[in-house]
C-alpha cells in the first residue's frame, strides 16, 4: 500500500487534464450555474405564477411551496445515491445524464398548463439536478492537485453567488417582457451549451475499487431521505407538525435512516462508511452546512414578499435588490482560502456565521418605510458571511475523505445542505405563517366568511382579497402583520446561526488539512498502479 507521503508526492492528475483544468472548472461552473440559477429565478417569478390565468397559473401559497419543494424532495432524496453511482460508474456520465434530464424538465416546466403539472415537472428537474451537483465537486477533486483544490472549491462556491446574482435579474427581465414559462425555458440553451462543452473537455473519473453494490443500503437511504423531507415539508405546509400527515412520514424517514446507519455499520460492502462521522471535523462541517442553510433558506423565502408585496417593487427591482448578497459571495468566496491561511478554519467560519447573524438581526429591525439602502447593506453583509463559511467547510468535508470517494462526500455535503434548507423553509415558513395569521386575523371581520380562511393564508392572499373585494383598509394591517412575522423569523434565524458559530468554534480545527484527506489516496492517470487512486481517463 502506498504510504501517505508517497501518495502526496506521486503524480496524481494526467498532464493533459492538468493543462486544461481551469477550462474544465469553467464548464463545471456553467453546469452548477444552471441548477442554482433555476431556483433563484423561480423565487422572483412566484408572485407572477400565483396570478390567475392567463398571466400566471393561479397557484396558491401551497402550490408555490410545492413548486419549490417537489424539486427539493427529489433532489435531496437522490443526492446520496447519485453520488454513489458517479463514484461507481463514472462522474462524467452521471453529470451528462443529469444535465440532459434537467434540461428536459425545464422544457416541460415552461409548458406546464396547471400548478399540478408545474410541480410534477419540477420534480423531473430535481432528478436531473441530483446527478449534477455532486458530480461537479467530485470532478474538481479529481482534476486539481491538492494545493489548488481550496482555490477551485472557492470558485465553485462563488459560482453559487454568481447564479444568485444572475437569477433574480434574469427572472425579472423575463417576467417583464415574456410569459412566466420563460424562466424555465431559459435553461434549455444553457444546458445544450454545457452538454457540448462537458462532452469535449471533462475527463471521466471513478472509484477503481467500489466493491459490491449495496441495494438495501441505497433503498433505505432513499426511503429515509424522501420520507423525512416530505414530512418536514408537509408540517410546514400545514403549520402543524403534530398532524399525522406530517409526523407519520417524518417518523418513517427517521426510522429508515436509523435502519440505514445500523445496516451500514454491519455491512461488508456499505454504501456509506459511517465511521467517517467519527471525524469531528467532518461531522462539525456537515452540521455547519445544515445550520446555515436552515436559517438562510427560510429567510430567503419571505425576502421576495417583503420586497414586492410590502415595499411594492417589481420583479426586476426585487432581483436587483438581491444583487448585493450574491456579489459579496462572488467577490469573497474565491478568496476565503487566503483568510483561512491567515486566521484558520475555526475563526474564519465562526466569523462568517456571525456576519450572517448580523444580517438576520438587521432584518428584525426593517419596517415598511426603512431606507432601501439598509436592505442592500444587509444583503452584502450576509453574502460576505456566507462566502467565508461555505468554501472552508466544503474543503474540510472533502479533505476528510479519500479522493476516490469524492462523489459520496460531495453528495453528503449537498444532502445536509438540502435537508437543512428544507427544514428552514418548512419550520420557519410555518412560523411565519402562524405569526402572520394571528396578526391579521382580527382585521378580517369585513371579509365574507367564505373568503376569510383563504384571505388569512399569506400576505399575497390578503392583498389579493382586499383588491378583489375592494377592502383597502386591509392593506396596512396585512403589511404590519407580515413585518411582525418577518421580525420573529429573523430573530429565530439569528439564534440558529449563533449556534452554528459556537459549533464552529468548538469543533472545527484552528488550521485546515489539505483537501483530499491526510494521507488519502490520490487520483492518478489511468494505467498507474498507485493503490486506491481514482481512475482518470483523458
Amino acid at each position: 500500500m502506498t504510504s501517505p507521503t508517497a501518495a502526496v508526492q506521486a503524480p496524481r492528475v494526467p498532464e493533459a487534464v492538468h493543462r486544461r483544468r481551469w477550462w474544465i472548472l469553467g464548464t463545471l461552473v456553467l453546469a452548477l450555474l444552471v441548477v442554482v440559477l433555476d431556483n433563484s429565478i423561480l423565487n422572483v417569478a412566484m408572485k407572477t405564477i400565483a396570478t390567475p390565468a392567463p398571466v400566471g397559473l393561479g397557484a396558491s401559497q401551497s402550490d408555490l411551496e410545492w413548486a419549490i419543494n417537489s424539486y427539493t424532495l427529489v433532489f435531496a432524496g437522490l443526492l446520496f445515491t447519485a453520488g454513489l453511482l458517479g463514484d461507481r460508474f463514472g462522474r462524467k456520465w452521471t453529470l451528462l445524464a443529469g444535465m440532459l434530464v434537467f434540461g428536459l424538465g425545464s422544457l416541460l416546466s415552461a409548458m406546464a398548463a396547471s400548478p399540478g403539472e408545474l410541480i410534477g415537472y419540477r420534480a423531473v428537474m430535481g432528478l436531473g439536478g441530483a446527478f449534477v451537483m455532486p458530480a461537479t465537486l467530485a470532478i474538481i477533486m479529481n482534476v486539481f492537485e491538492r494545493h489548488e483544490q481550496p482555490k477551485a472549491i472557492g470558485i465553485w462556491a462563488g459560482a453559487v453567488g454568481l447564479a444568485i446574482a444572475i437569477g433574480p435579474i434574469t427572472g425579472g427581465l423575463l417576467i417583464e417582457h415574456f410569459w412566466w414559462g420563460s424562466v424555465f425555458l431559459v435553461n434549455v440553451p444553457i444546458v445544450v451549451v454545457a452538454l457540448a462543452l462537458m462532452g469535449w473537455l471533462v475527463p471521466d473519473s471513478k472509484d477503481p475499487n467500489p466493491g459490491k453494490l449495496d441495494p438495501v443500503g441505497v433503498l433505505l437511504s432513499i426511503v429515509g431521505l424522501v420520507a423525512l423531507i416530505y414530512g418536514i415539508i408537509k408540517g410546514g405546509e400545514l403549520a402543524d407538525f403534530t398532524d399525522p400527515k406530517a409526523w407519520v412520514p417524518t417518523l418513517v424517514g427517521v426510522l429508515a435512516l436509523v435502519a440505514f446507519v445500523l445496516f451500514e455499520k454491519h455491512s461488508r460492502h456499505p454504501a456509506l462508511d459511517v465511521t467517517w462521522f467519527r471525524n469531528k471535523v467532518f461531522s462539525a462541517s456537515i452540521g455547519v452546512v445544515g445550520i446555515v442553510f436552515f436559517a438562510l433558506m427560510g429567510v430567503s423565502f419571505f425576502g421576495v414578499f417583503y420586497i414586492q408585496s410590502v415595499r411594492g417593487y417589481s420583479a426586476l427591482e426585487a432581483g436587483e435588490l438581491m444583487l448585493p448578497l450574491a456579489v459579496a459571495q462572488l467577490l469573497f468566496a474565491p478568496r476565503a482560502r487566503l483568510v483561512v491561511d491567515r486566521f484558520g478554519v475555526r475563526a474564519t467560519c465562526a466569523g462568517g456565521m456571525l456576519l450572517v447573524t448580523v444580517g438576520f438581526l438587521g432584518y428584525a429591525f426593517l419596517t415598511a418605510t426603512s431606507p432601501i439602502w439598509l436592505l442592500i447593506v444587509l444583503g452584502f453583509v450576509m453574502g460576505t458571511g456566507m462566502a467565508h463559511v461555505m468554501p472552508p467547510v466544503t474543503v474540510a468535508i472533502m479533505g476528510a475523505l479519500p479522493r476516490e470517494k469524492a462523489g459520496a462526500g460531495s453528495a453528503l455535503n449537498n444532502t445536509f445542505r438540502q435537508v437543512g434548507g428544507s427544514l428552514g423553509i418548512a419550520v420557519l415558513g410555518a412560523l411565519l405563517s402562524t405569526v402572520y395569521r394571528n396578526g391579521v386575523q382580527d382585521h378580517l371581520s369585513a371579509v365574507p366568511e367564505q373568503f376569510r380562511d383563504r384571505a388569512g393564508e399569506s400576505i399575497e392572499s390578503t392583498l389579493g382579497t382586499a383588491e378583489k373585494l375592494q377592502l383597502p383598509a386591509l392593506v396596512d394591517p396585512a403589511k404590519d402583520a407580515f413585518i411582525h412575522a418577518m421580525h420573529v423569523v429573523s430573530g429565530v434565524s439569528a439564534g440558529v446561526t449563533v449556534l452554528g458559530a459556537v459549533l464552529a468554534l468548538l469543533l472545527l480545527p484552528a488550521k485546515g488539512a489539505a483537501a483530499g484527506g491526510p494521507g488519502a489516496p490520490a487520483a492518478v492517470p489511468q494505467g498507474r498502479t498507485d493503490s486506491g487512486a481514482s481512475t482518470a481517463k483523458v
